[in-house]
């Protein structure tokens, strides 16, 4: 078994001024206010001189609105168009209807905070996509898909869905820290986090912002074919870089179920070994592997649990047994 590397130091999002120019190296740099990118930046006097910089003070905030949260998971992939954003809203779904005890009716409460700044898609999946969000005294109040299922995100603060978001990473840096310590989250269970592709400012903000409370792993997701298992293998080693425990990879797209007769058969075949090699390479858990189900994506187009629609599909079976599989992992 692979071991994790201890946490190394990685660009600290939380240094670069929400005014900075596009290539900002950062407050705490050695390059502060020296670099090119820093020429007729307004920050440039201050940040060049030997001032000593205080830590940011969102940090405590975030603390304290996290210090509810029992669990925080983060769902990532190198690679877009796998499923992460439908596989955490399955997560979500099947945590709030799971029950703590068996002797008991309470059921787990559960946030899904959605950090794809430029592709919300998860309050169309979730179906709650004309929802707003409203302020008030103890801070945002989420939306909610259920009593005790609560959404984040910045998809419910467009004036249209067709409006594009063209930020750059201060602005989203800044936008995740609200989420955090703005959104009135309450007593949590589960706090499951949907990424956007890649290694880059969102994540980079998260494991920051998060790193006093504490991130109890994340789920990493692939399909089978190697242009998407390469970059897969990037954002395993982005964990391992910053510290976060990986619970364990997932196949997406993994074979096709027919509706009709409920055969398998391979669309993507997994060319140089699919997910079951690289979780073997990397030293991780394969969780499991979710076959392709058309009814799938009519369940995320319409706002509805593919889990409670179609609970006979053998993708229903397959997201179950790995959703048991994480609360196992994580001793729940």
């Amino acid at each position: 078994m692979t071991q994790v590397q201890p946490p190394t130091d990685v660009p600290d999002p939380l240094s670069v001024p929400e005014n900075a120019p596009e290539h900002c190296p950062g407050t705490e740099s050695e390059l502060a206010g020296k670099s090119d990118a820093c020429n007729g930046c307004a920050n440039q006097e201050i940040c060049a001189s030997n001032t000593p910089k205080g830590p940011d003070p969102s940090l405590p905030f975030i603390t304290e609105r996290m210090s509810t949260v029992k669990r925080k998971i983060l769902v990532l992939s190198g690679k877009g168009g796998v499923g992460k954003s439908t596989f955490t809203a399955q997560l979500g779904w099947a945590f709030a209807a799971d029950d703590r005890t068996q002797l008991s009716k309470a059921s787990f409460k559960v946030g899904i905070m959605d950090v794809d700044i430029c592709g919300p898609s998860i309050p169309t999946i979730l179906g709650i996509a004309n929802e707003q969000v409203h302020a008030s005294s103890s801070g945002w109040s989420p939306v909610f898909v259920q009593d005790n299922f609560a959404v984040m995100s910045v998809g419910f603060m467009l004036p249209s869905s067709r409006d594009a978001i063209m930020w750059r990473g201060p602005k989203k840096n800044g936008l995740i820290s609200q989420f955090l310590k703005d959104v009135d989250w309450g007593d949590l269970d589960y706090l499951v986090v949907d990424t956007p592709p890649g290694t880059s400012d969102e994540h980079l903000s998260i494991v920051q912002y998060l790193k006093d409370s504490g991130i109890d792993g994340a789920v990493v997701i692939t399909t089978p074919q190697e242009v998407a298992i390469q970059d897969v293998r990037r954002e395993i080693d982005f964990c391992r870089k910053v510290g976060i425990r990986v619970l364990g990879l997932v196949e997406n797209m993994s074979g096709f179920v027919c509706p009709g007769c409920k055969t398998e058969s391979q669309i993507f075949k997994p060319t140089t070994g699919g997910a079951k090699k690289l979780a073997s390479d990397m030293g991780i858990e394969l969780l499991g592997s979710v076959p392709l189900d058309p009814r799938i994506g009519k369940s995320a187009d319409y706002g509805v649990s593919f889990l409670d629609e179609y609970p006979d599909s053998p993708a229903t079976t397959a997201y179950l047994d790995i959703i048991d599989r994480i609360k196992d992992i994580l001793g729940d």
